[in-house]
């Protein structure tokens, strides 16, 4: 009971307390907000002291007064008004007021109950010194790697998402749509918002200002980035969301190009390992970062104004099925939910794109070495900054996400190749998407 008050300097304090805890702890009724007064003299109680509401001036003098056994004998009349400025001048009226609001002399501490209280103390603070050096810390390294990601991240990243203006504009074909939506299960309309942006790289991955013709995928990956939107001729007939949706996926491939260039050591992977982990991950990290625009009120990514707000409906107008779209809205409720910090957001990402188990990456012990070391990075983050309950089983849970991003990657595959088939469609894609999901008709 004693040690929950933390530490007290003097033996006076301890004995307070124990007067304090003994009883039913009537201080749990007063609103903290509410000056204390001191029963004895009316100056600023500081708590309950001796069973009573004082001061520590009044709290000091009870117990040297009882501790001294002392007999005071007051030189006026004894009923002298003890006030903050008079207090010292009866000492007999004082004490007595003391005993009437009730401090007890049974709450004072032995000089050996004073010394167990100390030790007691003591060895609390050593057991928290103990902890704490035994606590996980990130160490200046790891700290670093997480500061780099976090940059990369906000330089990739657009939360105002002023570059959707650039792209070809959205055209939703059958307003009624939007009403079905809205109208049908949650789970449906929530649904149907989601991929086209998500897949799309819904998040706005920016940074890169303006956009440009495309180079070559390799390229872009080994040089400088270059943001693109291309501009082709629009065929309204059929799909008529797909032409913004590929300009969106496109830009958001860039911005996930920009963010990988600045992972600690994905640079120093061969050219071909660099591009088969890019190719085979981008989806996956337009899907994991599209979670900052999804909103779980009304499952939509919410990426600015009402015409960059895409529903489930909007991705269907894209050319992507619910085979799709239902399990990308559960990941993306799912992911949401976990309340992930910044930190550990930019990392799963990485950890994502460093995946060695991708088919055609060569080196797959390098690329595990560094997924290994961001995977560590992430448990001891999630041990000494994320607190309980929010860190229970959060790094597995994580992992599954990841999993659970493979199984859409595999289904956007199987989508994307039935659309590329469609030359009609196909032309309205963007030389980057064509590039990096592949161009079926050519």
């Amino acid at each position: 009971i004693f040690l929950t008050y933390g530490s007290w300097h003097e033996c006076a304090d301890m004995e307070t307390m124990a007067a304090s805890t003994s009883l039913s702890d009537p201080a749990g009724e007063f609103d903290r907000n509410v000056p204390r007064i001191c029963g004895v003299c009316g100056d600023r109680a500081t708590g309950f002291h001796f069973n009573a509401m004082t001061c520590e001036g009044c709290k000091g003098f009870f117990r040297r007064s009882m501790k001294r056994k002392a007999m005071f004998t007051c030189p006026f009349n004894g009923d002298c008004k003890i006030t903050k400025d008079n207090r010292r001048h009866c000492q007999a009226c004082r004490l007595k007021r003391c005993v009437d609001i009730g401090m007890m002399k049974e709450f004072i501490l032995t000089d050996e109950e004073v010394q167990r209280k100390r030790e007691m103390i003591l060895k609390r603070k050593e057991e928290e010194a103990l902890k704490e050096s035994l606590k996980p810390k990130l160490s200046e390294e790891q700290q670093k790697v997480i500061d780099i990601l976090l940059e990369a991240h906000r330089k990739t990243y657009d939360p105002t998402y002023a570059d959707f203006t650039k792209f070809r504009p959205p055209v939703r074909s059958n307003p009624s749509n939007r009403g079905a939506a809205r109208s049908s299960s949650i789970l449906t309309q929530d649904l149907s918002s989601e991929d086209s942006s998500d897949l799309f790289g819904s998040d706005a991955f920016s940074t890169f200002p303006e956009s440009v013709e495309p180079q070559m995928f390799s390229n872009l990956v080994l040089s400088e980035e270059n943001d693109e939107s291309s501009s082709m001729n629009i065929d309204l007939s059929h799909l008529s969301m797909l032409p913004h949706l590929a300009d969106l996926v496109s830009y958001s491939i860039q911005k996930v190009i920009g963010f990988a260039k600045m992972i600690p050591g994905f640079r120093d992977l061969a050219a071909e390992d660099q591009i088969v982990l890019l190719k085979s991950s981008a989806i996956e990290v337009i899907m994991l970062r599209s979670n900052q625009s999804f909103t779980l009120e009304d499952m939509t990514w919410t990426c600015g104004s009402n015409d960059f707000k895409y529903r489930i409906s909007d991705v269907t107008q894209a050319g992507h099925s619910m085979d799709l779209l239902e399990p990308l809205v559960k990941f993306q409720v799912g992911l949401k939910k976990l309340n992930l910090h910044e930190e550990e957001h930019v990392l799963l990402m990485a950890i994502c794109i460093l995946s060695p188990d991708r088919p055609g990456v060569q080196d797959t012990s390098l690329v595990e070495s560094l997924q290994d070391r961001l995977s560590e990075i992430l448990q001891t983050y999630i041990r000494c900054r994320h607190p309980p309950p929010g860190s229970r089983l959060l790094y597995a849970k994580m992992i599954q996400k990841l999993a659970d991003l493979r199984s859409l990657n595999e289904e956007h595959s199987k989508q994307y190749r039935c659309l590329s088939f469609q030359p009609e469609h196909s032309m309205q894609l963007t030389p980057l998407v064509l590039e990096v999901f592949g161009n079926e008709i050519s």
